[in-house]
């Protein structure tokens, strides 16, 4: 299982105290998938509404909402936004980009919020899409 990190480097894990890092992904096959959700990211970053933007600014504002309250409004912003996809595009794929396009509008908008945005979008992602990213993934690991 190979896990995509956001800093550009391999994931690893300690064993019997010493570093060993997961199985070798081919980074041109990553860097292809990223150039391709980036180009759906732009192409939805225009589509995305300001209200749905700014209703889920609301929802990060409120610290009574807990953890898993915010990331339920995030997916079902996320399912709203995915009605509209193209149906020829596959479904969580373009949910996987909602996602990472809500995160940047939300994040630039409101900067303050951008840890908190961040770890929910983390969480979702976790939790709805990550066998397709292993899939996706995997399917280019040489």
């Amino acid at each position: 299982e190979v896990e995509l990190q956001t800093d550009g480097n391999r994931s690893g894990h300690l064993q019997n105290g010493e570093l060993v890092f997961d199985p070798e992904v081919n980074e041109e096959v990553v860097r292809i998938i990223a150039a391709q959700l980036a180009e759906i990211g732009d192409q939805f970053d225009r589509e995305i509404k300001a209200r749905v933007v700014n209703d889920l600014v609301q929802h990060f504002l409120n610290e009574n909402l807990s953890g898993e309250e915010i990331t339920r409004r995030m997916s079902e912003a996320v399912e709203g936004l995915a009605q509209a996809i193209p149906s020829d595009m596959e479904r969580e794929k373009a949910m996987l980009v909602l996602a990472m396009v809500l995160t940047k509008k939300i994040a630039n908008t409101m900067p303050s919020l951008l840890q908190r945005v961040f770890r929910t979008t983390v969480n979702y992602i976790s939790q709805q899409l990550h066998n397709y990213i292993v899939r996706m993934v995997s399917a280019g690991v040489k």
